[in-house]
Formats: C-alpha cells, sequence, structure tokens
C-alpha cells in the first residue's frame, strides 16, 4: 500500500447527485439518514482506508478493538456530514447552521493590517467550509488556499455547477514549483494563504516529527515558509459538533526565525489538542504512519 497521499479523494458523480438530490428534495436529515448505509459500505468495503483508521484509533488513540471497529464506523458517518454540510452550506443552506468563532479576531486583526499572515489546518474536522466563514471576514479576497487541482474534473466540474463560488481564492500546487512565486507574491500585497500541514505528495521534501506517539512525515514547504517569511502565523480548524453547528478555532502560532521543525512540532500539538476534542474528526484515510499493520 503506498503510504503517501494520492491527492484524490474517493467517490463518484452518481453518489454527489444522489446527495445532492436529497439535500434539496428530501432535507438534510433524509441525507444523513442515507449515511448509515454509506457508511456501513465503506467499513466493508475500504478495506485500505478502513485499516487505516482502525489503526488510529486502536493504537494511536489507544482504544479497545471493539470501541475502535465501532469508532471506523462513527468516523465515515461523521465525514459523510461534513461532505453534506459542505455542499448544503455552498448551495445557498447556510442559514441552516449556527456557527461559533473562537479566535477569529486573530485573523480579522492580520487582514486589517494587510501584513501579509500564514494560516495552517489540517484535514480534520471540515476545513473546506472555512470559505464561507471567511466571505464573512469583507475580506476583498485577501484570503488564499494552497490545495491541488487532483480531484476527479468530473466530479470538480458537477460540484462547481451546483455551488456557489467563494471570493477565496486558490493557489494551485505545480510540479514546477511555480506556486512558490505566487504565496511570495500573495503574502508581499498582505494576504492571508492558508495550507494545510499533515499531507504531501511523493517527490515532495518532507519533515519527519512524532505524531501521536510514532514518527512520520509531513509537507516541509508550509513549515519552512511560515519560519522564514517574517509574518505571522495561525493554525487554523472548523470543526463539527453538532449536527448544525460548526466551531471555527484560530491560535496564534509562536515561530522561531528559521526553525521549521520548531514550528512543525507546535502545529502537531496543536492538532493533538484539537484531536483530543474531536477524535472522530481525523479525516486522513490511508496509511499515515507508513506502518505494515495497514498493508
Amino acid at each position: 500500500m503506498a503510504t503517501e497521499w494520492k491527492g484524490k479523494s474517493r467517490g463518484t458523480v452518481l453518489g454527489y447527485r444522489i446527495f445532492i438530490f436529497f439535500i434539496k428534495n428530501l432535507g438534510l436529515p433524509a441525507s444523513y439518514f442515507l449515511l448509515y448505509f454509506v457508511a456501513l459500505y465503506y467499513c466493508f468495503f475500504s478495506g485500505d482506508s478502513a485499516r487505516s483508521i482502525y489503526y488510529y484509533f486502536r493504537k494511536r488513540r489507544k482504544y479497545t478493538s471493539l470501541k475502535s471497529i465501532y469508532s471506523v464506523y462513527k468516523s465515515y458517518f461523521v465525514f459523510g456530514q461534513t461532505i453534506i454540510d459542505k455542499v448544503a452550506i455552498s448551495s445557498g443552506l447556510r442559514n441552516r447552521f449556527t456557527y461559533e468563532f473562537d479566535g477569529i479576531e486573530r485573523i480579522e486583526n492580520l487582514l486589517k493590517k494587510k501584513q501579509g499572515g500564514i494560516m495552517i489546518s489540517a484535514h480534520v474536522g471540515n476545513f473546506e467550509t472555512a470559505a464561507h466563514f471567511f466571505d464573512d471576514l469583507d475580506s476583498e479576497s485577501l484570503i488564499s488556499l494552497v490545495t491541488t487541482d487532483a480531484e476527479h474534473a468530473n466530479i470538480k466540474s458537477y460540484l462547481e455547477s451546483v455551488t456557489a463560488k467563494s471570493k477565496i481564492k486558490f493557489i494551485l500546487v505545480k510540479e514546477d514549483m511555480s506556486h512558490i512565486f505566487d504565496i511570495k507574491s500573495a503574502l508581499d500585497k498582505g494576504e492571508l494563504v492558508c495550507f494545510t500541514g499533515d499531507r504531501y505528495f511523493d517527490g515532495q521534501k518532507t519533515l519527519t516529527a512524532n505524531f501521536l506517539g510514532e514518527d512520520t512525515h509531513f509537507p516541509a514547504g508550509p513549515f519552512l515558509l511560515g519560519s522564514r517569511l517574517n509574518v505571522p502565523v495561525l493554525f487554523v480548524y472548523v470543526m463539527k459538533e453538532t449536527p448544525k453547528h460548526y466551531h471555527l478555532y484560530a491560535r496564534t502560532a509562536e515561530v522561531k526565525n528559521r526553525d521549521a521543525p520548531a514550528l512543525l512540532e507546535s502545529y502537531l500539538n496543536s492538532v493533538d489538542w484539537i484531536l483530543k476534542k474531536y477524535p472522530l474528526q481525523w479525516f486522513n484515510y490511508y496509511n499515515f504512519w507508513n506502518t505494515k499493520e495497514n498493508e
């Protein structure tokens, strides 16, 4: 089994069409009900990801075997909810949810100062809805998300046709590394640039650190840039708390000049803290720790 993330999420256009039909015609409760069966399907027919998330609960969270198995099912269920919520929120149903802003003033202050800044998140919670939180800041497109364009083209095209476009800009990661110049340009203009710090691609430079009791690899880019560019760094997460309530967290990172490992350690302490509050919302469904137990 490959140990690095491949850049694509599972799913088909038909699956998205079914859920969007349920959302728009039968409502969110009916869509969530459908998830009971979808989550069960993934438990039985998604061997690699099920083994990986089981390993997280059993070995890293130290759950019992029975609790770990049940948590795998609940993890798939909550993950499905976040996908449904993302589509619902971006399709005009934002007012069906409530939101809590914890530390949002840190983001607002950076935007007002226009001095530039870096935000680092992780594949926990529902960070993709953060764009709709940021839209409320009247940011005038001063926030860019660094992302890949590796989603299946037909799924991406379909979702763009049925959801509203955010004011958030995107900086696409490119093989020729030209995205580095786009990032630097955005920061020089006083914009905020957001990364996820927990996934890397084959060939990328990485840093090794201990996370939840075992060493593994992380993308070096966000931490090298955050420690060298002399701009503020925030850790930002958007977590699902109840079926219709989300909580945004923004925390200021302590950054030592040109000390990327120290920034990575601070980031991992932050992710550990958020996962203790929301253990089911760890959504890295692959062999994250590069262990033979997941193969």
